[in-house]
């Protein structure tokens, strides 16, 4: 019987998954049959609604890859539902303290050691918490926010936390590269996983070299864009 991903998570193997805006189970199967560890359906800023997630869920199991949900916002209603309809943990933006991420950790798990409801039919035995490190302030909590129990590990946002840093979206960035340096830092001292978006797979790669474990590797909507440009430029030349 294989190893269960969150067991593989928390012992942090290197984990390989892809970010998911298309709102299709055709489109995430296709991903996870990559060969892909994980695919993340975003519910922030992706097409996907609450309604989507049984089938889209179910397909990414069949290609044999774990499903999580990107949540829409820090809140108990929003990381519950991606729970209950199949999502096997939950990456959780707009988290920038401690005190956040103890609500969220608790909203994730069932009394006594949160506050979660049970009733859920798609619902995971036992689902894991990464909460996203996207902010200036998020980086200033770091080390309080991994000690919260049950955060099980960080997830970077770069975009958003170049935007809040001020500085260029590119590891290569000193700023950012700075911040970056404190997440990695932090996360090994925990012993806990980090997690970072990337979308294609040279970046990724960087990424696990820094000690990245769990490594977006693609995003669908670049991938689609990419490839179909880079045909198009072979066919015109």
């Amino acid at each position: 019987m294989p190893v269960a991903f969150r067991s593989r998570l928390v012992a942090r193997e290197p984990l390989y998954g892809a970010w998911s805006v298309i709102p299709s189970a055709l489109s995430v199967r296709l991903l996870a049959a990559a060969g892909l560890d994980y695919v993340v359906i975003d519910l922030q800023h992706g097409g996907a609604a609450e309604a989507d997630l049984p089938a889209m869920t179910g397909a990414i199991r069949l290609a044999g890859a774990t499903p999580i949900a990107r949540v829409r916002h820090a809140h108990p209603a929003d990381i519950g539902r991606a729970l209950d309809l199949g999502c096997e943990g939950v990456i959780v933006p707009n988290v920038d303290s401690a005190a956040q991420a103890r609500q969220v950790a608790g909203a994730v798990r069932y009394p006594p050691a949160g506050y979660r409801s049970a009733g859920g039919v798609l619902a995971a035995g036992e689902p894991f918490c990464l909460v996203m490190v996207e902010s200036a302030a998020a980086v200033a909590e770091l080390d309080a926010t991994l000690a919260v129990d049950g955060v099980d590990g960080l997830y970077v946002g770069p975009r958003d936390l170049s935007l809040s840093l001020g500085c260029e979206l590119s590891p290569d960035d000193p700023v950012q590269n700075r911040a970056l340096q404190s997440v990695w830092a932090a996360c090994a001292a925990a012993g806990k996983p980090v997690g970072v978006h990337a979308t294609e797979g040279a970046v990724a790669r960087r990424y696990r070299e820094a000690g990245c474990t769990l490594i977006t590797t693609a995003g669908d909507a670049a991938a689609i864009t990419r490839d179909t440009a880079a045909q198009l430029n072979l066919a015109r030349a």
